[in-house]
């Protein structure tokens, strides 16, 4: 049978290397493995190997695609179809906590806060309206309940959103404050002002203010632009200064109690620090948005390690705004090495830069010898 005439009259015959080609192409794009699968030769390690490694940067997330990639297949490719116009982008972040398999990302630039679902693989957008709009949100808080405390420096209101992400209520009048960040203990809301260089308490159901600490100035317990804050496992409160160029430490009454850092280019000083975390043995893991890296320090201010750079690779730092702590560790292990025993989670926004969300994890490596480390646990 001559079968040339059941050929279309523009047919050629495919070289055999174009055919395997297109035949890998399609594999791949069927393929269920995720894009950030990691390899040997990609993983980035603090400090590098050969030395025992205490971090590993294990991935980024800076848009929908990097929670919820769409379908690619052999069309896709051959058509060229581009699979990132679609993508929701995270603009330029600051705040970010993860809660129950959820990252809270708040987005300056996008009125809101987007949740990166790492459980269901789905990615969301919440913009408040109404009374419930944010025109310019900055940081977030997350409490037991699953309830949201939005700053937001442009209203000069904490919004708070329910575990159903609708908007419940907003605490400050006119001048009473302009909130940098939040932190929640009982039923007592922290709120950083940056306006008056204080810390505000007020009741978290009613908002009555409870009291105040601190007040402008560069003395122990005065403060300069505190913009970023944590509640230790120690049960004690935490003060990022970007003016003041350290962190203080004060009971929850608001007695101080210790500084760490200060002024200067060597390690265990600041030029702008911002995002504050600590871990349950009480490590303090402090950004550096200036020097663009996080110093962890011991409850004593001993500086134990610093990890990060700036520059234009995945692991880099570019204006690095927030960190978290999570222990939430089964949702990255895909990203680890193997012989990588993560410990827990750290989560760095990026305002800037080609990765806005990076996920660091913190642990040991199988069969190296670590120096142990003197941690002293807080009060």
């Amino acid at each position: 049978m001559n079968q040339k005439k059941f050929q279309h009259p523009g047919y050629a015959p495919l070289p055999y290397r174009l055919v395997l080609l297109l035949l890998l192409i399609l594999l791949q794009a069927c393929s269920t493995t995720p894009d950030k699968q990691p390899t040997d030769s990609g993983m980035v390690f603090f400090p590098p190997l050969p030395n025992p490694p205490r971090i590993q940067y294990l991935t980024s997330f800076s848009s929908s695609i990097d929670i919820n990639p769409p379908d690619t297949n052999f069309e896709s490719y051959i058509l060229g179809k581009d699979k990132y116009k679609n993508a929701i982008p995270i603009n330029k972040p600051y705040g970010v906590q993860m809660h129950k398999g959820k990252i809270y990302v708040v987005d300056i630039r996008g009125a809101g806060y987007d949740i990166l679902d790492l459980e269901n693989n789905k990615f969301s957008v919440v913009q408040g309206a109404g009374g419930g709009s944010m025109p310019k949100p900055i940081n977030i808080t997350i409490d037991e309940n699953g309830y949201k405390y939005i700053t937001d420096t442009q209203r000069n209101q904490v919004l708070v959103f329910n575990q159903h992400e609708k908007f419940v209520q907003a605490f400050g009048v006119k001048g009473q404050f302009r909130p940098g960040d939040t932190a929640i203990v009982g039923d007592k809301l922290f709120i950083a002002d940056l306006k008056d260089n204080e810390i505000e308490v007020l009741n978290k159901n009613t908002g009555v203010l409870q009291y105040k600490i601190g007040r402008t100035g560069k003395k122990d317990g005065e403060l300069f632009t505190p913009t970023n804050i944590k509640i230790g496992p120690d049960n004690h409160l935490y003060v990022s200064e970007t003016g003041n160029f350290r962190v203080q430490k004060f009971t929850l009454d608001g007695q101080h109690v210790r500084n760490y850092g200060g002024i200067g280019t060597s390690i265990g000083k600041f030029a702008r620090p911002k995002g504050i975390a600590l871990d349950r043995d009480g490590r303090l893991l402090i950004v550096d948005s200036a020097y663009e890296n996080v110093q962890i320090m011991d409850k004593d201010g001993k500086l134990l390690m610093f990890f990060g750079k700036p520059g234009n690779l995945p692991e880099h730092m570019n204006l690095p705004a927030d960190i978290d702590v999570t222990y939430e560790i089964q949702y990255f292990q895909q990203y680890a090495h193997p012989d990588f025993k993560l410990e827990y989670i750290i989560l760095l926004s990026n305002q800037f830069g080609s990765t806005k969300i990076n996920a660091y994890g913190v642990g040991r490596m199988k069969d190296m010898d670590y120096v142990e480390e003197t941690v002293n646990k807080g009060k």
